[in-house]
Formats: C-alpha cells, structure tokens, sequence
C-alpha cells in the first residue's frame, strides 16, 4: 500500500525587542548566566508583568504579513507545567483566544508551481529559561525566561519533508523583511517542532500523530521528517500500531526518539491569568501598522524585476538572502548599473567571501567600492581581467579598488601610439604567423593578441589591441 505524509508546523519565533514581555530586563544572546533577570523574570511571588507594547506591534506586523485576521481582544492565560527552566510553574500565553488566526503563506515549490499553507494561529508568550547539562550536573540559566516569542501554528497542509524545509525558509524570510525577528536558527531565535502522521494515499482519514520537539536547523528538519515517516511507514506495514508521542532527532544518527508520551492541551490546566487584564487593540493601531509595513519579499521581488531590468534568477537570490539585496541595492545607489553590479556580485565577490567564509554583512569590500570597481571596467580604466585581479585584492585588503589600481600602477593603456607601437614590436617577432594570418588564418588574431596584452602586462585596452592589429596586419 502507498503511503502519504500529513505534516504541521509549530514555530516558536523570537521577536526581535530590546526588553522581555512583561519586564524591562534586556533581551542579549551571550550574556553571563542570569544576569538579565528581574524579580518578574524570576518568578518571585508579589511580582506582576506588564505588557512590552513593541512585541504586541511585532505580532499584529506579522500576522499582516502572514496574511491572518487580527483580534482586536485576545486573552493571556497560564500554561501550567513544572519544569526546572520555568521559575513561575506556568508560562504565560495565549490559549482560547489568540491574538491573530486564520492565515495562509504561499511557498514555492522547486517544480514551478506554488503551494497555499494555512495558518492556523499565531500567538504571543514568553520563552521559559535554559538548562545547561554537563555531566552529572544541570544548571539553569534564566536570561531567556520571559523572552517575547511568537507561536505560529499551520494546518496539516504540508506533504514532503521538502515542503517543510521549503515553508520555514519562506517564513523565516518575511520575518527578516516584516522586521520583527532576525530568526537566527543558530541563536535559538527560530525553533520548529513538527507534527507527523501517515495515511495511505488518497485517504482524507488523519492517523496518528508523533510530535518531533526542537529541531534546529531547516536541513535537520527535513532529514528528521525523512526519518520519522520511513518509520511510520515500518511500522504499520509490519501490522504495529503509530503511538501518540513526542519525539526528539538526534542530527549524528539522522534518527528520531522517544522522548514520552504525549501530553494533551488538559494536561495543562489554561485558565486566564489573572494579572493580565485582556489585550484590547485599537482597530485604528492595527490599520496604522498595516500602512506602515515594510516591503516584503513578493513586493520586493517585483519591484527588483521592474526597477532595475536584472533576471528573475538575480532577483530572486537578492530577494531570498535579504542582506545580499541591500548590498546590491546600496551599490546601484552609489553607481547606476545594475546589471554589472548584479554580475560582479554574485560571480566575483560572492564567490571570493566563501572561499573565506565570511559573510556579506562581514564584506571587506563594502557596495560602494563594488561599485567603484564596476564604474572602473565600465569606464575603461582597466579591463575585466585586471578587474577579477583587483577584486581578489579588495577582498584580501579592504583597499578601494581605486587605491589598487593607482598603487599597482594597472590603468589600462588607450594611448593609440603606444598600442600601435606594442603592435609593430609584436608583428616584427612574429613573421611566420604574419605570413599564415595574411594567407587566411583568421584565428591566428587571437594569438597576436594574446602577445599583446602579454607585452603590456594585461593593460592595454583588447578593443583598441584588436583593432590596430588587423589594420597593422592587414596593411
């Protein structure tokens, strides 16, 4: 029998604020263990949160980019559980009724065609704190308790693990542009925990669900789906039954286990928390915010296409890696030719920062000495080949391409004289392939070209170089 996976996301996504959810203690990747902490963060008894109005601002931001209806009242409620990271014995969220629902992301699929993911839900809660296990020992470190996070929920309407890792990387992408989250997978700013079924194919009966807790990365969420449905499908082929449970991947085996049995949303007692009266939104404020959004991908891919006439293969790297976009769009305001600037980006610069790792937020060569280069080539100050030479430097040196070329002396020749002179030196050393090229070996031009540009070291002008060649040879 063939089989077909139904698979739904739950995202965890850090808002991108300076200060917690309910307390003004910092938000900081890195810092010493529990020195961002405050009586609220800690749980102390007497103490009461206040609501961080910057991440209500995020969440109604992306919920309009993630095209969902925004409540006007959502209510926060306590989520009880106990564990060691979670100081208060609850976590405050939002249960029955959460701030945005009902939304949709369109993600492209790599055969062309486009694919429509519901969104089922999208809320706000705090983040519980960290353990730290080394050896024998576990220590808590709470700077993440409190921590203004989004909860994004999607109906079971992906299929493929491919689809998974196509939608998260989509996702992530609009909360880069709708600038409420950097979404750094590595810093824990985007965590994913996914829900797994099978059915056999055709069937619109769901089956059982494992729930796979906190995977990290997109890749190790499509290996940890390619897994986990291989065993479902092992596992009810040899006639054994799918338990309800949650799971965890472990990245060095590229397999899933069982972490317990799956708790239900009872389990966890929601009730209102009574410290937090309900959120009401302005329907004015949530209008304003729409307004004010900033440009996201599907915007800014048009624009790219129509503005500045690169290709859709172009437009759509610049769209996909935000950063890499503002580069190229900083260097076109600093030199006015997209297309060499797109062209030498992504051949040249780009080429040379991996090979040492750097990223283009890290560039040595910042868009406006890009720029500089292309302006140099276009102009004819130097060639292209000098240009790829002068690049390599930049990348090495931090040096404006002008600097190089005046230092190492590598402006092109375009004095007619001199060229013509170079030639006639050329042609002198040459009499037996004078004598082939004037009986008909045309190819035989780019050798005396070649010998040329050898002479000058590569500097002069191979326009001109061609041009006085075949007038010399041809007179």
């Amino acid at each position: 029998m063939e089989y077909e996976a139904v698979i739904g996301l739950e995202i965890h996504v850090q808002m991108d604020t300076q200060t917690k959810l309910f307390c003004s203690c910092k938000v900081e990747f890195g810092s010493e263990p529990n020195t961002n902490v405050c009586p609220v963060c800690l749980g102390m008894p007497g103490s009461l949160p206040v609501l961080n109005r910057k991440a209500v601002e995020y969440a109604i931001r992306a919920s309009l980019a993630l095209n969902c209806t925004v409540h006007e009242e959502s209510i926060f409620a306590r989520k009880n559980y106990f564990y060691p990271d979670l100081p208060k014995g609850y976590q405050i969220s939002q249960y029955e009724k959460p701030i945005a629902t009902d939304g949709y992301l369109d993600i492209d699929l790599p055969d062309g065609s486009t694919k429509r993911v519901r969104i089922r839900r999208l809320h706000i809660e705090e983040d519980a704190g960290k353990n730290i296990h080394e050896g024998s020992k576990s220590y808590v470190d709470l700077n993440r308790a409190g921590t203004p996070l989004m909860e994004i929920v999607t109906e079971p309407d992906l299929s493929t693990p491919e689809e998974a890792r196509i939608f998260l990387e989509t996702l992530r992408n609009i909360m880069r542009y709708a600038g409420v989250s950097k979404a750094d997978m590595e810093k824990g700013q985007l965590r994913c925990d996914i829900n797994v079924s099978i059915r056999p194919k055709g069937s619109d009966k769901l089956g059982t669900r494992t729930e796979i807790k906190n995977v990290n990365s997109f890749r190790f969420v499509q290996k940890a789906l390619e897994y986990e449905i291989e065993r479902q499908i092992k596992v009810v082929s040899e006639g054994g039954k799918i338990e309800q449970e949650t799971r965890t991947f472990d990245p060095a085996t590229g397999k899933t286990y069982t972490m317990r049995t799956k708790e239900e949303a009872e389990d966890y007692r929601y009730f209102p928390d009574p410290d937090l009266l309900p959120l009401v939104l302005d329907r004015k404020w949530i209008e304003e915010i729409k307004v004010n959004m900033p440009e996201l991908p599907n915007q800014r891919l048009e624009r790219l296409l129509s503005q500045y006439g690169i290709s859709e293969y172009e437009a759509k790297i610049f769209v996909q890696h935000k950063e890499l976009g503002d580069f190229f769009e900083s260097a076109v305001k600093a030199y006015d030719e997209p297309k060499m600037i797109a062209n030498w980006l992504l051949n040249d610069l780009l080429g040379l920062l991996n090979e040492k790792q750097v990223s283009i937020e890290n560039s040595p060569v910042s868009p406006e000495n890009l720029a500089q280069l292309v302006k140099l080539i276009k102009e004819n100050v130097i060639s292209t080949k000098i240009g790829k030479e002068v690049i390599k430097e930049m990348v090495e040196t931090g040096k404006s391409a002008s600097q190089i070329v005046e230092e190492r002396g590598l402006k092109q020749i375009t004095d007619e004289g001199a060229i013509r002179e170079i030639v006639q030196e050329v042609i002198k050393n040459f009499p037996e392939e004078v004598e082939r090229f004037r009986n008909g070996e045309e190819k035989l031009i780019g050798f005396f070209v070649g010998q040329v540009m050898k002479a000058t070291k590569g500097k002069a002008n191979p326009k001109l170089v061609n041009q006085i060649l075949r007038e010399v040879l041809k007179g």
